[in-house]
């Protein structure tokens, strides 16, 4: 029993991993695309792009440190 539950431990904190790089993607392309799209509409220059864009980036490493951060507490 104890192995079982111990595979079951691994094989979900794999999944976890696994969908970190889509999170991030999807983060990062819709705060992206936010902007630029912001930028057609409002402004000439790519103001809104630049901040949204670094602004995703920070959002999801946060968001994969939190998600690491509970991995590990769970042991």
């Amino acid at each position: 029993m104890d192995k079982k539950t111990n595979k079951q431990k691994l094989t979900n904190k794999w999944l976890v991993m696994m969908n970190i790089p889509f999170q991030m993607g999807i983060i990062i392309f819709s705060f992206t695309y936010l902007g630029m799209w912001l930028d057609e509409k409002y402004t000439d220059t790519s103001i809104f792009t630049i901040i949204l864009s670094l602004t995703s980036v920070f959002l999801s490493l946060y968001n994969i440190i939190r998600q690491v951060k509970n991995l590990n507490k769970e042991n």
